[in-house]
């Protein structure tokens, strides 16, 4: 019988964004000086262990990304650092998204934190996928969901989305890694930073 640990710990701020599909979360083990080793094991044992399919890091940098390998959970990094980075950076993104929502994958996106690069990627594939017909409205609904109110970067963000090519093809395993065998269950694994 396993315990309560075995479940891990829900990552911070993570919120569904269509529900039992994609969601979103700030990085497991948080950010920065607040970065802790502890947990973020115990919240990629929580994604492991409540069936994502794929994490999906929008990170620029792929510091830690090896502990989901480590830890059998297959993910993809997709960096996105908001729409100064262009319409190519949000293609992808948004192309990424999509194809994997189109296979059937649960989904979890992250960033360093959750803020405005995030939340207006969000709203940004509400319109990019035709679930809201005009970008006020995929914004409104992003502040509902994220409890306030959008700023310039993602409203920029969801702008951007009349500049890109919906339709473009990037393959879902362009920047996907699958980890080669699952672990049994990380616990007493020693994770680097």
């Amino acid at each position: 019988m396993r315990g309560k640990w075995a479940q891990g710990i829900q990552p911070r701020n993570f919120t569904w964004v269509l529900k039992d599909r994609v969601a979103v979360c700030e990085r497991p083990g948080g950010f920065g000086s607040n970065h802790r080793k502890v947990r973020r094991q115990e919240e990629i044992i929580w994604i492991r262990q409540n069936g994502f399919d794929f994490v999906l890091s929008l990170c620029g940098s792929n510091a830690n990304l090896h502990n989901y390998e480590e830890m059998g959970v297959p993910f993809h990094h997709v960096p996105f650092s908001g729409p100064a980075a262009g319409q190519l950076s949000l293609t992808r993104a948004m192309s990424s998204i999509r194809d994997h929502v189109n296979a059937g994958d649960k989904i979890v996106l992250h960033r360093d934190q959750l803020g405005e690069r995030v939340f207006g990627l969000v709203a940004a594939y509400l319109l990019w996928m035709e679930l809201v017909p005009n970008g006020p409205q995929a914004i409104a609904i992003s502040e509902r969901l994220f409890e306030r109110e959008l700023g310039q970067i993602a409203r920029e963000t969801v702008a951007l989305v009349a500049k890109c090519d919906v339709s473009a093809d990037v393959p879902v395993d362009a920047f996907a890694h699958t980890p080669p065998e699952e672990i049994d269950d990380g616990g007493e694994e020693d994770l680097d930073d």
